[in-house]
């Protein structure tokens, strides 16, 4: 059985979406799955009065926060944020550069490594996120598994949803939960994930 983490930020909700679509694929395909998220940096007084975003909060609220250790577990780990000025956020970022101890004794070698966004506008970010966030398993020697285009939907999707990975087009904050194909897609990389991770480590 392979063993995904999926860790990720996410403000409004729906880069949670898509974790939960990529953690419910990578179950399908039999693989034993923590969800886990990266801790907030922006203090409570200034996110809970921001529209949709305490909504979003409390329905994270039961997802545990990610530590160095959930990694070392991992066969497979995808990562999820959504862009802010088309790169990944700080707090994912940070989370990533608290992995200098992993780094310096090889432990995520060989690993599978997947990413996912989300951006508001339709050349807001979703390629140039997720091919900021890969530097991070380059550097580390992790193998990286991508969509191409051999899910239909990939291919025909108007909204999110690409060959490098799941994303969500939020339509300037007014789709604010990710659409059917977005789900498909991001499900998708859950199995894709799952099945790398086991033919390398089953």
């Amino acid at each position: 059985m392979a063993k995904i983490l999926v860790v990720y930020y996410s403000m409004n909700g729906s880069t949670f979406e898509l974790a939960q679509a990529i953690e419910t694929g990578a179950k399908a395909e039999g693989a034993e799955v923590r969800l886990r998220q990266v801790p907030e940096h922006i203090p409570e007084s200034v996110w809970k009065n921001l529209k949709g975003v305490p909504e979003a909060k409390a329905r994270q609220a039961s997802v545990p926060l990610a530590t160095i250790d959930d990694l070392r577990w991992a066969d497979g780990i995808v990562f999820g944020s959504p862009t802010r000025f088309g790169n990944m956020a700080g707090q994912m970022k940070n989370f990533m550069d608290q992995t200098g101890v992993l780094w310096v004794k090889h432990e995520l070698d060989g690993k599978v490594a997947a990413f996912f966004t989300g951006a508001d506008t339709v050349h807001g970010g979703h390629e140039s996120t997720i091919l900021t966030m890969s530097t991070f398993a380059y550097h580390h020697g992790m193998t990286i598994v991508t969509m191409g285009y051999a899910l239909p939907e990939t291919g025909s999707t108007t909204t999110g949803g690409g060959p490098y990975g799941p994303s969500h087009h939020g339509k300037g904050h007014t789709a604010p939960s990710i659409d059917k194909d977005e789900r498909t897609i991001a499900e998708s990389m859950g199995k894709r994930v799952a099945l790398a991770a086991k033919k390398l480590f089953g």
